[in-house]
């Protein structure tokens, strides 16, 4: 089902929406009115990250402001709030994951400590119980899941790592993130795809594997899985998702959340990233179909069998924008209009001709419900056609009710402020 936003600034077309597009720009993507295959070629196009300018700053709408937050960091990637206001942050190149501790309302850090150390390319992070006081820090590095001993207000972890879940696939595809429902009773763990598409995988499947879940080279891959918080009664929440690279849990509905990588080599403006809501057994597509009943065409035929199986996908991203964070607003800093609504940063292109991405965008919500339709906020990125300045990856909400982001293009965390009047 579609929804539909009353939208205050004009929609653009899924090809005219380039890097750097304004904060308040509204953009939907319908599932119905997609391209062709080919409708443009496939672009090489990595960017070259570059120092930042003197005196550059993101651009934010009217009211709020930019700050640089903190610096000198080695592949900053997901960001994290633990229940006491610590902001976590998987500090991937590095291994480790730091604690950045914040008074209220302040400009930077009042503390940068390493809470754990000598992790193989770490990104999620949960925290369990979900409650006030959590026990652990659960951290996902890219072949396993390990869990920390902890106390609220712990800057170090207070025993070494236990591993919940010994072995994750490896390679493809390395970002493993991490939720917990909010009974507590079940650990999500993303794993995203070893390869674009997966042409190997035809015939049939082998017996007993859920509806559209991969086997082979991709076994266990594209997937969110689910296990128990020991790691034990580990299974396949839902197949299809070629990498969901980021997860959250929607406050008040309880719903897990992902944003999703599509595959390349379909054109410019095929298929699109999205944001979903990720339903237990739901099949989204990944490699024979994708946003829906649309057959790539380098599988043609293979798995007739899921025609009509696929669940679409809630919220539309353009294509190769890269999508690597997600979190819910739940602070009472921005207006109010702005709670209940997520934010997803995007890392940017690519693998397209004119540049998408190097953003963070709202996805817009009522009354708990996703409208489809989405607005550039936080932009000013890209340097020139060729050049990028920063990438951003996480997100989260701080104490204070300003925006947090990371960008592992120079390193750096950005602090988005409400200045204005409410």
């Amino acid at each position: 089902m579609i929804h539909h936003a009353r939208l205050l600034l004009p929609l653009l077309t899924l090809a005219a929406a380039p890097a750097g597009d304004a904060p308040g720009t509204v953009h939907e993507i319908r599932p119905d009115a997609l391209p062709p295959p080919y409708a443009t070629g496939s672009a090489g196009r990595p960017p070259r990250v570059v120092p930042r300018p003197d005196g550059a700053a993101p651009a934010v709408p009217a009211g709020f402001g930019a700050a640089l937050f903190a610096s000198g960091f080695d592949q900053p990637r997901t960001l994290r709030t633990a229940p006491n206001g610590d902001v976590f942050l998987a500090e991937s190149g590095a291994g480790r994951i730091r604690i950045l501790r914040t008074l209220p309302g302040a400009a930077r850090p009042a503390t940068v400590a390493t809470f754990a150390d000598g992790l193989s390319l770490p990104f999620g992070i949960a925290f369990w119980p979900p409650v006030p006081n959590p026990r652990f820090v659960y951290v996902a590095e890219t072949n396993r899941v390990v869990r920390y001993p902890y106390g609220s207000g712990d800057l170090r972890a207070r025993g070494p790592a236990e591993v919940i879940v010994p072995s994750l696939p490896e390679g493809g595809h390395w970002t493993r993130d991490l939720a917990v429902s909010p009974d507590g009773r079940t650990l999500f763990v993303s794993v995203g795809s070893a390869s674009n598409v997966a042409t190997s995988l035809r015939g049939r499947p082998p017996a007993g594997l859920p509806v559209g879940a991969a086997w082979g080279d991709e076994a266990g891959r594209a997937t969110v899985l689910a296990v128990d918080p020991d790691g034990g009664n580990r299974r396949i929440f839902a197949t299809g998702l070629r990498n969901c690279s980021a997860m959250a849990i929607q406050p008040g509905p309880g719903a897990l959340w992902c944003v999703v990588n599509e595959r390349d080599g379909l054109g410019d403006d095929l298929p699109p990233d999205y944001a979903t809501r990720v339903q237990q057994g739901a099949f989204y597509g990944w490699p024979w179909y994708y946003i829906g009943n649309h057959a790539d065409p380098r599988l043609a035929d293979a798995r007739p069998d899921l025609a009509g199986r696929v669940t679409t996908p809630d919220i539309l991203i353009q294509a190769h924008s890269a999508p690597l964070g997600i979190t819910f607003y739940d602070g009472t800093q921005f207006p109010a209009e702005y709670r209940g609504d997520a934010f997803v940063a995007l890392h940017g292109s690519w693998n397209r001709a004119r540049r998408t991405g190097y953003a963070v965008i709202r996805l817009r919500f009522t009354d708990g419900r996703p409208t489809g339709a989405y607005e550039e906020f936080l932009t000013g990125f890209v340097a020139s056609d060729r050049a990028v300045w920063a990438r951003p990856v996480g997100v989260t909400v701080a104490p204070d009710g300003a925006l947090l982001v990371s960008e592992d293009g120079n390193g750096t965390i950005w602090r988005i402020a409400f200045h204005g009047t409410r």
